[in-house]
């Protein structure tokens, strides 16, 4: 099993480069192909999320610590995924799985998914995140939304995500006015069902929307039936390619 450090051997990938923000791949046992791909040489990651169990799970899974711990040793940030379910869940319930997900596998930050939007839950949102950057020293927040929430959020967390769906509705979205006032590495766009042809109109999209941390997949959720992140895109190598080379605008 790889070692698991506490803290990356080196820098992750940052800056204003499109990149990716890998929302959370199936079990490693299920995707061993996936988790494998994420640490091959020159591929452009912000983070992985790791999704043991709808979190971290009831006790250390050692498929995952290993996944976890090949990411790290690659100098991949790992981000562990807290559900939020929109503010249903309790405070108590959120920093716990943080402190196990911190404790099992030593993570560099967290995805706080289903997060809410409104102004109203803005005070209890800032409370976790404060407490969870007690909890390491620069730890990665990002807010998982997937839409645009009350502009206060952005000065929370250290990126939002403000569009997951799928390309249907992308296609036609627009970014709210109130994100020009930040650079683009502070917002992400999870788009599932993107057609291959339409794979350099989804990238453009995303610049000129001011996303810098991206994930594109043709799969689809099948009308909620199934996890479209779970698996690779069809396209990866292209679109790793793409990326890579940059695109047009």
């Amino acid at each position: 099993m790889p070692y698991l450090s506490g803290t990356l051997t080196g820098t992750p990938v940052t800056g204003t480069g499109l990149g990716f923000g890998v929302p959370g791949y199936a079990h490693p046992l299920v995707a061993p192909v996936e988790w494998a791909e994420l640490t091959r040489p020159a591929t452009p990651l912000h983070w992985v999320v790791l999704n043991v169990a709808d979190g971290p799970g009831t006790r250390p899974d050692p498929h995952c610590l290993e996944a976890a711990g090949r990411l790290t040793n690659a100098r991949v940030r790992v981000l562990g995924r807290l559900d939020m379910t929109y503010g249903a869940r309790t405070f108590g319930e959120v920093v716990s799985d943080a402190h196990r997900y911190l404790d099992w596998y030593k993570v560099d930050g967290f995805l706080l998914d289903r997060c809410p939007t409104e102004r109203a839950a803005l005070p209890e949102v800032r409370r976790t995140l404060a407490t969870l950057r007690s909890l390491l020293d620069t730890p990665h927040l990002v807010l998982g939304h997937g839409a645009h929430p009350y502009p206060g959020y952005a000065e929370a967390a250290d990126q939002l995500v403000t569009f997951s769906g799928p390309w249907s509705d992308y296609r036609w979205s627009q970014a709210a006015e109130w994100t020009a006032d930040y650079p683009p590495e502070r917002f992400c766009h999870f788009v599932h069902g993107v057609p291959l042809g339409h794979l350099d109109e989804a990238l453009r999209l995303a610049r000129w929307q001011g996303a810098a941390t991206i994930y594109f997949t043709d799969r689809t959720d099948r009308g909620g039936a199934v996890d479209p992140w779970g698996t690779l895109p069809g396209y990866w190598d292209e679109i790793v390619s793409r990326i890579g080379t940059g695109v047009s605008e």
